[in-house]
Parts: structure tokens; C-alpha cells; sequence
């Protein structure tokens, strides 16, 4: 450690200045390591020439995770597949293009919404669909399995109704229905449904009152193809008044406790003692009780549910083979059974592991799902000597996750530049520390010209600690304290011990739009969307704008605990991939931040290969605060009032002026707004002024019609 010995036992005649003569010495190792698989760069030069935007695909596992559907193109940029392996190379859309047509100002043709964006692609939602219909038609005809493949879409992993609305129009070719849970997901898929295809399954899980039931009997009635599946034995009981009560014959299905279950997060539910459904004794009372009272040709479905994400095909095939045989049984005692619903569970591979052994991968496609499913569907009904049963599956991540975006910018980000001191400067240092600080400066010195690290590391920590305990007592000074800590920070950088990563202040809440990642640590992608033919010199964290300790990403996929990262240099947008399913119905409203803007976007043969279809503002300051039962009108009238009490009766513009900022400020989200927006004294009023109407204006004239507007505020 020659530069540091150099350091610690200079005493040149210079100036005091805090910058270390040695900070720059070409002969100090580097302070941070390189990143896992980039290689190190020694000059700016060196630096552009050597790197590529495949570099950063292969750094950030994007072929891993994105395919079919995301990619790195040539300008450094993310772009989007919305075909997947069929899409061409002039259809490929590059996300940048949207964030800028999306958040410029409409006076600069865009459409002047706000970060943070929510950008759908129905392009992969369709591919998605399309996809899994045919991994299971290939399966199907592949083992000469003698029905077909039906599926339904879960809608509480994403109600959004373009998105329901999607999944309807885009299944109606197959008869790809929905799964409802609760009363209103049951109202939202029966409305979808009168505009699908008829012979589109409509299954009824969650827990049942008498409202629920008379629902599901009335969407029969109105000539809806549903299930009502019992999912606790005395549900039967209101079900058989009711439909009794209401003349309409009900299809009936059970939903079955097996052994068969996984081990992982996503598996406590299933098993005999998980959360849903009947026990094999339980099945057993329902059907006697059916074939009593003459209903037994009402039992036509066996749903069962082993857990999200199920990591290996083994582990599918050993649950669906157990509820076949219940299947079969069911048809053995007289049940007019007809399908065989096997649940969720069709994973996807969130860091592009393919392993079996994470919660966030697994080891198999959607070819590989399908055939699992049909092969031991088959093999046991065969076996049994029983007619091939409809399969139907409720996938739902993975039909959705891939085809939303979350883009966010980060705003700022901590730097630990460590403050130089020059030779003299280091002298008056010392010679302000107390004799026991002394002491230790003198012992780090003499271990750094040893050469001996550890000895180094300890002395150095015993002297900021020896520092901050009289800085506690008020016998060393603020200037001091700082020069200490910038001491020892240029001692860790030295040895190589020091923890340069840097925060980077994000415009999101966490709780908001990734939800999940703080409620039980599942991991998205999150990557850079442009600047990839850049090389990511620093690495980081990512934190939220919430006054929480938990705002912050601080896990990434591959085991990280930072993102590689490029110095802000202006507008630097990060992208969240992969979370289409469950992020937006299980986001709060943690220090009143509302969801995101959002954006429908489909491949068009236009210039840019896009068309944004659809454009949602995000929820305003007033939206949020009616959640809580607050009323911004008269919130704004009482601030109105005050403002008139406390301004000059000479000066009614000003007084104007402020009335108008405050209902501005109602109607705008509560989210960062962009550089172009700034603090200005308005009419010496110290107010909130933005210089970008079109930009300021755009989120209260898209989200609120003309009865919404306050009539006191200024367009």
C-alpha cells in the first residue's frame, strides 16, 4: 500500500486543502471491483470501443428472462417483440420512443402524461393467449387425446377491463373463458363474457354467500356457460335452494384437497391441510347428497390447485395423475363429470434461470407444460377406461405478466466522493485530534507503511469511532468529524474494502407498483431501457420517494444485491419487467401516491412501429385523497378562504393567482413532475408555478370531463 503509506506520513508545505495528493496516484488499485462478466475498462476510449448493447443484454440476462419478447437493439435501447419469435425486425418497438411520445409536452406532438408509466402491449397478451393454445392442441394431438383444451383467465391477477376485455376478444376463437373469485370479479367476467364465445367457460371459485350463488345462477340463466365450484362442503346446501328458489338447473363442480403439493411460497395453499377445498370424505358427502335429492348430473367438474409458479413438470404431472383418479372415481359413481380443471401454476422464469430450484424460475416452457397435463391426463383415463375429459387450466401470470411494462426515472443518486486533503491539510488534521485519536493515526500509519491491511482497517474504524463519540460530547467540531469521515472513507477505497454503492432516488412509490417486492421479496427484472451500448460504471439501489425504510429495491434477480448502472447523465429511465399479474390490484396507497399513468400500445406500420390506442393519466393528488374519504373540494375552498384572509384586498390577481396554483396542484399526480416544471416566485407569491402548460395541464384534461374541472382552475 505504497499510496497510502505516501498519504498518511506526508507533511509537504501546501496549502490546506482537503484533496489528497496521492487520490489520484496511478498506482492505487482500483477501489471497485469490476461487475460479474464486464470486462474492466481503463480509459473513456477503451471503455465505448469495448462495449455493446449485447454485452448488456448478456449482463443484465435479458435472452434469459425476455424472450420471446424483449430485446436489446442496436441504439442501446430495450424494445419490445410484439410477436415473439414471429415478430419481424421493422415491427420490433423500441421503448424509448414511447416514453418520449408519451411524457412530451402535446405543444411537441406527445401526449403530456406523467412518469411513472404503465405500458401495455395487447400485441403480446394475443401472443401469449395463441401460445398456450397451441402448446396444448400439439399435446392433444401429439398422445391422440380424444377432447380439447379449454382454458379460463384468473381476473384477480390483473381486473383491469382493457385487459379483461382483450382476453375475451382475443380467446373467443378457442373458447377461452374467465375465472372469477369474488362478487365483483364475478359481475366484471359476466359482463366480458356476453360479448365472447358462448361455449367460454365461466368458473365461480372464492368463498360463496347467497348473493354470490344467485349471481353465478343468474349468469346460467343468461345463458352463460358456468361452474359453480364448491369450494367448502355447506356451500351445496345454498346452492341447491337457491337453484331450487330460481327454477335454473346449476353446473357444479368441487374442488379437491390433494396430497400432491410443493414446497415453496406459492404452494401453501394446497395439500390436505390447505386453504381451499373438499377432502376426499367431503367429495364423498357431496355426491350421496346430490344423488339424493336427483342432481347428480349437476356434477361435471374437478378443479384442484397445487400452487403458483410449480417448479418442474414432475411435480405437475404427480399432481394432475392424483386428481384423474379422483376424476375417474367421480365418474365411476355417476358424476356426468366433463372437465378437469387443473388450476394454476403455469410459472414463468422471472430471472431466466431455468431452474427448478428458485421461486422466481422454472425449468420448463409452455410445450413442456402442455404435454405433462395431456400425457397423465390421458394415461390415467385410459387406464380407468374413462372418456377423456375437457382440460381447462387458470393461468394467469402467465398469460399476463409479460405484457406490461413499468417505467420509472431515476431522479437523482447519493454519491460518496471522498474529500481530498493535501499534505498540510492532513497535518493540521492531525494535529486537531485529541492525543488518544492521535495515537491511532499514528498506528494506522505505521501498519499502512507495513503493508498490513487488517491492522489498517481496525485502526481506522477505532479512530472515526473515537471521533464521533467526542463530536457526541462536543469536543470536536463538525469540520473536523467531516475530514475524519473522509479520511477513513479514502483508507476503505485503498484496501479495497469501501462500499461504493450508490442510492438512486427513484419516481415511484414500491408499495404502489411493485407491491409484491416488499410484501414477500419476489424479484422482477429490472433494467436500464436505454444507454445499454454504454458500459453501467457504477452500481446501485433503487429508492422510492415514500418516507418508509422499506421503499427501496435492494435485491435484484441472479442473487444481487445492486444494479449495474450508468452515472445520470439527464432523463435516465429504468424499466420493470415481467410484472403484468397481481401488481396492480395488490398496490396501496402509501403516503398518498396513486398508480401509475398508463398507455396502450400495438405494432403499427407507422414510422415508429407503434400506436399508442390508449392514454390514462395517473391518479391526481384529489383522486388519492377521496380514497381517504377526504373531499378536495372543500379542501380547496378552505385553503381558498385562508388565502384571502392572508393576502392584500389590493392585489385580486395574486390572490387569483394563488387560488389557481392550489386547484393546479389538486389536479396533478403526486409524483415528482419533470424537469420542466420548476419553484418560482409567482407574483412574489412563493408558489408552485410550471412553465409547460400542455405538460402541467395534460393529466387534468385526459383523467376528468368537463364536470370534473374546477371552474377556478386556469387552463
Amino acid at each position: 500500500m505504497p499510496a497510502l503509506a505516501c498519504c498518511v506520513d506526508a507533511a509537504a508545505a501546501a496549502p490546506p486543502g482537503y484533496a489528497f495528493a496521492a487520490a489520484g496516484d496511478s498506482s492505487l488499485p482500483a477501489p471497485v471491483p469490476p461487475f460479474a462478466g464486464v470486462p474492466p475498462a481503463t480509459t473513456t476510449t477503451v471503455e465505448t470501443s469495448h462495449w455493446s448493447p449485447s454485452l448488456s443484454a448478456a449482463l443484465y440476462k435479458v435472452d434469459g428472462w425476455g424472450a420471446p419478447y424483449f430485446n436489446v437493439n442496436s441504439s442501446g435501447n430495450v424494445s419490445v417483440r410484439p410477436y415473439g419469435s414471429a415478430t419481424m425486425p421493422h415491427q420490433e418497438i423500441d421503448l424509448l420512443k414511447i416514453v418520449k411520445k408519451v411524457s412530451d409536452p402535446k405543444s411537441s406532438g406527445g401526449l403530456g402524461l406523467q412518469l411513472p408509466l404503465i405500458v401495455r402491449l395487447p400485441d403480446v397478451l394475443k401472443n401469449r393467449l395463441e401460445s398456450l393454445q397451441s402448446a396444448f392442441q400439439f399435446a392433444i394431438q401429439s398422445q391422440d387425446y380424444e377432447s380439447h383444451y379449454q382454458g379460463v383467465y384468473p381476473v384477480k391477477c390483473n381486473q383491469d377491463r382493457f385487459v379483461i376485455e382483450d382476453i375475451v376478444r382475443f380467446g373467443s376463437p378457442f373458447r377461452f373463458g374467465l375465472e372469477a373469485g369474488s362478487k365483483p370479479e364475478l359481475l366484471l367476467a359476466m359482463s366480458c363474457l356476453c360479448k365472447g364465445n358462448p361455449e367460454s367457460l365461466l368458473v365461480c371459485n372464492g368463498f360463496k354467500d347467497a348473493e354470490y350463488i344467485s349471481l353465478a345462477l343468474v349468469a346460467r340463466k343468461l345463458a352463460l356457460n358456468t361452474v359453480i365450484v364448491l369450494e367448502q362442503e355447506e356451500e351445496l346446501d345454498l346452492v341447491v335452494e337457491l337453484s331450487r328458489r330460481l327454477s335454473i338447473r346449476p353446473v357444479i363442480g368441487v374442488r379437491a384437497k390433494l396430497r400432491t403439493k410443493h414446497s415453496g411460497h406459492f404452494g401453501s395453499t394446497s395439500g390436505e391441510k390447505g386453504k381451499f377445498g373438499l377432502t376426499t370424505t367431503q367429495i364423498l358427502r357431496v355426491v350421496r347428497k346430490l344423488e339424493q335429492i336427483g342432481m347428480l348430473d349437476c356434477l361435471q367438474l374437478l378443479h384442484f390447485h397445487i400452487g403458483s409458479q410449480i417448479p418442474t413438470t414432475a411435480l405437475l404431472a404427480d399432481g394432475v395423475s392424483e386428481a384423474a383418479q379422483i376424476y375417474c372415481e367421480l365418474v365411476r359413481l355417476g358424476a356426468h363429470m366433463r372437465i378437469i380443471d387443473i388450476g394454476g401454476g403455469l410459472g414463468i422464469d422471472y430471472d431466466g434461470s431455468k431452474s427448478s430450484d428458485s421461486e422466481i424460475s422454472v425449468s420448463y416452457g409452455l410445450d413442456e407444460y402442455a404435454l405433462a397435463v395431456v400425457r397423465a391426463v390421458r394415461f390415467v383415463c385410459d387406464r380407468r377406461g374413462v372418456k377423456h375429459p375437457v382440460i381447462c387450466s387458470e393461468s394467469g401470470r402467465a398469460i399476463v405478466s409479460h405484457h406490461s411494462v413499468l417505467i420509472f426515472e431515476a431522479v437523482s443518486a447519493s454519491t460518496y466522493e471522498t474529500p481530498g486533503m493535501s499534505a498540510l491539510g492532513l497535518q493540521y488534521f492531525v494535529e486537531g485530534l485529541s492525543e488518544e485519536a492521535r495515537a491511532d493515526y499514528r498506528n494506522l500509519s505505521a501498519a499502512a507503511i507495513k503493508g498490513e491491511s487488517d491492522t489498517c482497517l481496525f485502526y481506522a474504524d477505532q479512530l472515526k469511532q473515537r471521533c464521533i463519540d467526542e463530536f457526541k460530547d462536543g469536543s470536536l467540531g463538525i469540520e473536523q468529524l467531516a475530514a475524519v469521515d473522509g479520511f477513513c472513507e479514502f483508507v476503505w477505497k485503498v484496501i479495497g474494502v469501501s462500499d461504493s454503492t450508490r442510492t438512486y432516488h427513484v419516481n415511484l412509490s414500491v408499495f404502489t407498483s411493485i407491491p409484491d417486492f416488499w410484501g414477500i421479496g419476489q424479484l422482477f427484472p429490472i433494467i436500464p431501457i436505454h444507454r445499454l451500448d454504454q458500459r453501467p460504471a457504477v452500481r446501485g439501489i433503487l429508492s422510492d420517494l415514500t418516507c418508509d425504510s422499506d421503499g427501496k429495491i435492494d435485491k435484484f434477480i441472479g442473487g444481487e444485491s445492486s444494479l449495474p448502472l450508468h452515472e445520470l447523465e439527464g432523463k435516465y429511465y429504468l424499466g420493470m419487467f415481467l410484472g403484468g399479474a397481481y401488481e396492480e390490484a395488490l398496490g396501496g396507497f402509501h403516503n398518498l401516491f396513486g398508480g401509475p399513468s398508463v398507455v396502450r400500445v400495438s405494432q403499427s406500420d407507422g414510422p415508429h412501429s407503434f400506436a399508442v390506442t390508449l392514454a390514462v393519466p395517473g391518479s391526481s393528488c384529489g383522486d388519492v385523497l377521496r380514497v381517504m374519504q377526504h373531499e378536495p373540494e372543500l379542501m380547496f375552498e378552505a385553503l381558498k378562504h385562508r388565502a384571502e384572509e392572508c393576502g392584500s384586498e389590493d392585489d385580486g390577481m395574486a390572490n387569483a393567482a394563488l387560488a389557481s396554483g392550489l386547484a393546479h396542484c389538486f389536479h396533478s399526480m403526486p409524483y415528482l413532475v419533470g424537469s420542466s416544471c420548476c419553484l418560482t416566485a409567482m407574483n412574489n407569491g412563493g408558489f408552485y408555478y410550471c412553465n409547460d402548460e400542455d405538460e402541467y395541464n395534460a393529466a387534468a384534461d385526459s383523467a376528468s370531463g368537463e364536470d370534473e374541472q374546477w371552474s377556478y382552475c386556469c387552463a
